[in-house]
């Protein structure tokens, strides 16, 4: 229905301007015309245009609104909100421009100026609502404004979570999901998927599979679970780096990021952002071994030492085997001596039973 109402207004406004705008030309000219038949002329241009125009502004009317249904509450308000104090910004602005004396060769100047101005206005309130807004409300009222989200369902009571480029890359985000383990609500923001299509369209041939591999991943996440995944619209334009915008949205919303950029976590760890390492959680998944467990595994290639030879578990834990050397290419069943955690991983040391026997 309201698609009807926007192009019959279109062609009505298009009709009514081509109509009454014959009575524009100048009086020499009307008189060496029949301004009749030229009226019934400009309505039906008039009127075809309008309906043009009107099928146009019934597309971008439904692009809008798609738009607006998939956006956040939260952002939704803090933009109309946005907008409301740039109208009003504008309209204190252009009162003393009202008062100037014109000529009135330039009366345009006025209702042209207030048009520009307020568009200007509303559109900079509207950005800065997207970048401040929500950081802005929680210093209003930072006691009542997760409740109050939390009474509407518009936060869920667990954490709210961000996934950066990375974790979605590496897929793992989707299995754990499966699992059930991970609660509360996922965002993706907007230049992270801005960022998983450049790379999805790079001429590197690994750099393109990688990009679309995360775009197919993030399309499994949303059929899969729906409402759980949101596309966050925030965006900063003063700030260049995709994780720079990433520890940002984290600080406004208070959420959780989740990644597995070791770089990226020290970071956001630096600013007092809560992350969740996939990699950590990796490690931590992995098990433990204590001196004396006994190894089933293949010795793969010499050590450091001259007489190590080097294996590796199933989860990909490297193994360094004393007097493993002459192993190399065989199966081997070894004894656990001890293991070292370190920031790159964990390395077990192990000797061959037979050795470890004598």
């Amino acid at each position: 229905m309201i698609d009807a109402v926007i192009i019959i207004t279109f062609i009505l406004a298009g009709a009514g301007t081509g109509f009454h705008g014959v009575d524009l030309l100048p009086v020499e000219v009307l008189a060496k015309i029949n301004p009749h038949g030229l009226r019934w002329v400009a309505l039906g241009f008039g009127a075809f245009f309008g309906l043009i125009l009107g099928i146009v502004a019934q597309n971008a009317y439904r692009r809008l609104e798609a738009k607006v249904r998939v956006m956040p509450v939260e952002a939704l308000l803090s933009r109309a909100v946005g907008l409301v104090v740039g109208l009003l910004v504008a309209n204190l602005m252009l009162a003393p421009l009202f008062l100037l004396p014109i000529p009135d060769d330039f009366s345009f100047f006025k209702p042209l100026t207030a048009i520009l101005v307020s568009i200007m206005f509303a559109y900079t309130g509207m950005t800065l609502s997207d970048t401040h807004g929500r950081a802005l409300v929680r210093l209003i009222n930072p006691n009542n404004i997760e409740s109050s989200l939390l009474a509407e369902g518009i936060l869920k009571p667990a954490a709210t979570k961000i996934l950066d480029t990375s974790c979605v890359i590496d897929g793992r985000i989707e299995t754990l999901m499966n699992t059930g383990f991970l609660e509360g609500q996922l965002l993706i923001p907007q230049f992270v998927i801005q960022e998983l299509q450049t790379i999805a369209d790079s001429s590197n041939d690994q750099k393109r599979v990688r990009g679309r591999r995360g775009l197919d991943i993030l399309n499994n996440m949303r059929n899969d679970y729906g409402d759980r995944v949101v596309i966050h619209p925030a965006d900063y334009e003063d700030i260049s780096t995709v994780d720079a915008k990433l520890v940002r949205l984290a600080q406004e919303i208070n959420g959780t990021l989740i990644t597995n950029d070791y770089n990226l976590n020290k970071v956001a760890n630096l600013q007092q952002v809560d992350v969740l390492n996939i990699n950590d959680l990796a490690q931590a998944l992995r098990p433990t071994y204590l001196p004396g467990d006994g190894l089933n595994l293949k010795v793969i290639k010499d050590g450091k030492e001259p007489t190590q030879g080097v294996g590796y578990l199933d989860d990909g834990t490297m193994v360094v085997i004393e007097d493993g050397r002459r192993y190399i290419g065989k199966q081997l069943h070894v004894i656990v001596t001890s293991a070292l955690q370190t920031s790159a991983g964990r390395m077990i040391f192990a000797r061959p039973e037979v050795t470890a026997n004598v």
